[in-house]
C-alpha cells in the first residue's frame, strides 16, 4: 500500500559517467579490445554476475507485511523492502558460498540513506566494511567495491527522510564460489509420480482409478503420487483419494480449478470404519459434488486446505461407520458440513454453511458460520479469530511458469485468505528451487541449500544419511505427495536453524531402525531471536515411528524457536502394521516446545511412551488438540512416573506462568491390561496466566481409565465404564 507524501514511481538513476568521460571510456575500450586479440586465452577473467537475485535475504525489520526483505532481490523494481522508521537498520543477502564481489547497486525508493556502509562477512557475524557514506543521494548508486564474503549487507545509520529506509532493489555482482561442489540448477520437471492434467488431458478418470486401485489400502507401502489439475473446468470426475494421494488445483485461488464432480475418501477397503484413513490431502479446487454434497471421510494426517465446495461436505463414511479426526484450512463449504460419526476435528480460518453433531471434540477458530461455543454439550468449542495464521505454500502455474506462492501472516485472521480476490503474499519461480527427485541424497540437498535454493521434494520415500539443514531465513521447503524422509544410522532427520519465516509443509518424517535423538528441530537448543514479525511454520508435516518397519526416536519434534507456528501435525508412534511394540518402536517424547510465544493450531500426537507433548516455553498456546495414550504399555509398572499414575498426554511444566489452550482431548485404550490407571490426560501449574477451556478424557470401550482430566480436577472416567462417555472439565482452573 503507498505511504501518503512519497512517490512511489522509481527515482530515475544518476548519471553514472559524463558524456566526455564517455567519450575517454569508449576509446580505451576499443585499445583494450585490440590488445586482447594478442593475449592469451587463459588470462581472460569471467565478468561480474548478479549473484544476489534469488538469494536468501534478512532484513533488522519491515515496515508492512507488503514490503518484505526478499522484495529487494527478487529482480522486480516495482516491488521493495522497506524497515521501520528508526535507526540503525539493515539488510543481508545470504549468497550461499563464499564469493568475489566487485559491485553494489543499490536502487533507493524515495526513502533512502543518508549515511550508510556495506559490509562483508564469512559467516554472518562477523563484518568488515567494504564501502561507507555519509552523502548517500538516492536513486540509483551504483558501488565498485572489492573483496570476499558469503554475507553482503547494507547497514544504514541515517535516513534522508522521516520514513525507514526502503529499496526496490539490493543487487550484488562479483564471481560466485564454487560452494563446495558443482552448481545445482533450479527448477526441472515434477518427476514421473506427479500427474498433471488440463481439461484436454484424455483418460483423466481411468489415471485417477488406477493410482486410486494402488494406493487405497496401502497404508505403508512405498507409493507416492499427486494429481495436479491445470486451470479449467473438468466434468464428471470422481477422484477417489488413496494413501500417500495429494489432489490440488494449479491456480493461484481455488476458482481457477473447477471438477464437476467429487473428491472422495471412503473406507470401503477397512470394512467401513475410516478411522485409519491417513496421509492424503486436497487443496486449491472448487467442487460441483454430483448428488449436492461431497463425501471426505478421513481420520488423522489429512488436510482440506483452500477447497471451495458448492454444496454439502459429510466427513463420515458410508454407513456412518467410525472415524477419528481431520483438518480443515482456509476453505468455504456453501452447505453444510455433517460431521457424524467423526470424533474430533479441527477447522480454522473458513465459510460453512453449517455443522451437525459433536461428538466429542470439534475446535473452531476464524470460521464464518460456525457454531457457537457450547462445550461440554454439544460439544463445539469457536474462537471468533485464529490470533496468527499463515497459510501453506502451493505449487501454482503462472501462465505457463510454475511458481510457488508463500501466504502472508495474518492477525486475528477470519475467514478465507481468498474470499475478496487475489491472496496476499509472495510468488517464488521453481527455478528458484532444488526439485528433489528419488535417490537425491543429503548432501546433494544440503548443497542445493547453501546455494540459496528453496526445496521442492516430489512424491518418493527420501533416505538421508545426513541431517539436512536449514539455515537460510524465509526458506521453503515443500512436498509433493507425501514425500517422506527417513534418516538413516540415527541422525536428526531435519534442523531448522534460529532465522525468520522458514516454512516447511506437505512432507511425511518416518523414523529409521537406528534411534535418533530428535526427526524434528525447529531452532538449536537455547534459541532465542525473536520472529513475531515473520515465524517459522510447520504445515501438514507428520512424523511416524513404526508401522512401516521398525522406528525408534526418542524425542519426535524439538521447538526451540520463539514464535513458531505448528500448524496441523500428527506425530503418531504406530500402534499397528510392522516395527511396533513396547520397545520395538520406542519413542519416549512426541512433541518439546521450548521456544516462547509458540502457537499450535491442529496439534495430534499419539501413543508416546512418557509425555506426549510437553510445553517448557512462556505463552504457548494450543488451539484444538487429539491424544490417545500408548495402547501397548504391558502394565501399571512400566507407565509409573514416580508417584504419579501415567505420564500426562500434555504437560505444562511447573516454571510456565502464561500459557493457554483450547479444545483438547486424550483417549486410552490400555487393550493390553486394561487394569492400567492413569490419573490424569492433563498436568499443568496451577497459576492465573495458565488457562485451558474444554478439556475432555475418554476410556475407549473400558480399556484402562483416568482418574481425572486435569491435575486433581475433573470425574472419573471409571463411572462411565465401557460407554465412551467423556469426563469434561469446561475450564481450569
Amino acid at each position: 500500500m503507498a505511504r501518503a507524501g512519497l512517490i512511489l514511481a522509481v527515482p530515475p538513476p544518476r548519471p553514472f559517467v559524463t558524456a566526455r568521460q564517455g567519450v575517454a571510456g569508449a576509446v580505451v575500450t576499443a585499445l583494450v579490445a585490440t590488445l586482447l586479440l594478442f593475449a592469451p586465452a587463459d588470462k581472460a577473467q569471467a565478468a561480474p554476475v548478479l549473484l544476489s537475485q534469488g538469494k536468501s535475504v534478512t532484513a533488522s525489520s519491515q515496515e508492512h507485511i507488503g514490503t518484505p526483505a526478499t522484495a529487494a532481490v527478487d529482480g522486480d523494481n516495482g516491488s521493495r523492502w522497506s524497515s521501520a522508521a528508526s535507526d540503525p537498520q539493515w539488510i543481508r543477502v545470504d549468497l550461499g558460498s563464499q564469493s568475489t564481489v566487485n559491485q553494489i547497486v543499490l536502487r533507493w525508493e524515495a526513502a533512502y540513506a543518508k549515511a550508510y556502509r556495506i559490509e562483508f562477512s564469512g559467516d554472518g557475524t562477523n563484518w568488515s566494511t567494504a564501502y561507507s557514506t555519509s552523502a548517500g543521494t538516492g536513486g540509483t548508486e551504483t558501488l565498485n567495491v572489492s573483496g570476499s564474503a558469503r554475507y553482503v549487507r547494507m547497514y544504514g545509520t541515517t535516513r534522508a527522510t522521516g520514513y525507514g529506509y526502503s529499496l526496490w532493489e539490493f543487487q550484488v555482482y562479483g564471481t560466485a564460489g564454487d560452494g563446495g561442489g558443482p552448481t545445482i540448477p533450479g527448477g526441472g520437471d515434477l518427476g514421473p509420480n506427479v500427474h498433471v492434467f488440463d481439461p484436454s488431458t484424455p483418460g483423466i478418470q481411468a489415471k485417477l482409478d488406477q493410482v486410486f486401485k494402488e494406493q487405497e489400502s496401502a497404508q505403508f507401502g512405498s507409493g507416492r503420487h499427486a494429481f495436479l489439475f491445470k486451470p479449467g473446468t473438468y466434468n464428471g470426475l470422481n477422484a477417489q483419494i488413496g494413501f500417500y494421494t495429494q489432489i490440488a488445483g494449479l491456480g493461484l485461488r481455488p476458482g481457477d480449478t473447477t471438477i464437476n464432480g467429487d473428491v472422495t475418501v471412503d473406507a470401503g477397503w477397512f470394512n467401513g470404519n475410516a478411522t485409519q484413513n491417513f496421509w492424503r490431502g486436497a487443496e486449491g479446487l472448487t467442487l460441483n459434488p454430483v448428488s449436492g454434497t461431497n463425501r471426505w471421510a478421513v481420520s488423522q494426517a489429512s488436510s482440506f486446505r483452500r477447497m471451495h465446495v458448492k454444496g454439502g461436505l459429510n466427513l463420515a463414511p458410508n454407513g456412518y461407520g467410525w472415524a477419528s479426526g481431520g483438518y480443515i484450512a482456509d476453505s468455504k463449504v456453501d452447505g453444510q458440513i455433517g460431521n457424524y460419526s467423526q470424533q474430533q476435528w479441527y477447522t480454522r480460518d473458513s465459510s460453512i454453511g453449517g455443522w451437525s453433531n459433536s461428538v466429542w471434540n470439534q475446535t473452531f477458530s476464524g470460521v464464518e458460520g460456525a457454531p457457537a461455543t457450547s462445550f461440554p454439550e454439544p460439544r463445539y468449542t469457536t474462537l471468533d479469530t485464529t490470533p496468527v495464521s499463515r497459510e501453506k505454500p502451493y505449487l501454482y502455474l503462472d501462465g505457463s511458469e510454475y511458481k510457488v506462492f508463500v501466504p502472508a501472516k495474518r492477525i486475528n485472521a477470519r475467514g478465507t485468505t481468498w474470499a475478496n480476490g487475489t491472496p496476499q503474499g509472495e510468488s517464488i519461480p521453481l527455478n528458484r528451487f532444488y526439485v528433489v527427485k528419488p535417490g537425491a541424497t543429503a548432501a546433494t540437498i544440503n548443497q542445493a541449500l547453501a546455494q540459496g535454493l528453496h526445496l521442492l521434494f516430489t512424491p518418493g520415500v527420501y533416505h538421508v544419511d545426513r541431517t539436512i539443514e536449514v539455515n537460510r531465513a524465509n526458506t521453503v521447503v515443500l512436498g509433493l505427495g507425501l514425500a517422506t524422509i527417513i534418516p538413516d544410522n540415527g541422525v536428526t532427520a531435519m534442523k531448522v536453524a534460529d532465522v525468520d519465516g522458514v516454512k516447511l509443509a506437505g512432507f511425511l518424517i518416518d523414523a529409521g531402525p537406528v534411534n535418533s535423538p530428535t526427526l524434528l528441530e525447529i531452532g538449536p537448543q537455547g534459541a532465542s531471536a525473536d520472529h513475531a514479525a515473520n515465524p517459522t511454520t510447520v504445515q501438514d508435516v507428520y512424523i511416524r515411528i513404526g508401522g512401516a518397519g521398525a522406528g525408534k526416536a526418542t524425542t519426535s519434534m524439538v521447538v526451540n524457536s520463539d514464535d513458531a507456528i505448528v500448524d496441523h501435525t500428527w506425530v503418531w508412534r504406530a500402534d499397528h502394521g510392522e516395527g511396533w511394540g513396547w520397545e520395538t518402536n520406542r519413542a519416549d517424547y512426541g512433541v518439546r516446545v521450548h521456544g516462547d510465544d509458540v502457537l499450535a493450531t491442529g496439534l495430534f500426537v499419539e501413543h508416546f511412551n512418557k509425555y506426549d507433548v510437553e510445553w517448557y516455553g512462556e505463552r504457548g498456546r494450543t488451539i484444538f488438540y487429539q491424544n490417545e495414550k500408548a495402547y501397548d504399555a504391558p502394565n501399571q509398572a512400566a507407565i509409573q512416573n514416580g508417584d504419579t499414575k501415567g505420564y500426562a498426554a500434555y504437560r505444562v511444566d511447573d516454571a510456565v506462568n502464561t500459557h493457554e489452550a483450547w479444545g483438547l482431548g486424550s483417549y486410552c485404550n490400555y487393550n493390553v491390561d486394561p487394569t492400567i490407571r492413569q490419573d490424569h490426560g492433563f498436568k499443568a501449574p496451577v497459576k492465573p496466566g495458565v488457562k485451558f477451556h474444554s478439556l475432555l478424557v475418554v476410556s475407549l470401550g473400558g480399556m484402562g481409565h483416568y482418574n481425572h482430566v486435569i491435575n486433581n480436577t475433573g470425574a472419573s472416567t471409571v463411572p462411565a465404564g465401557t460407554s465412551t462417555v467423556p469426563s469434561t472439565v469446561v475450564s481450569f482452573p
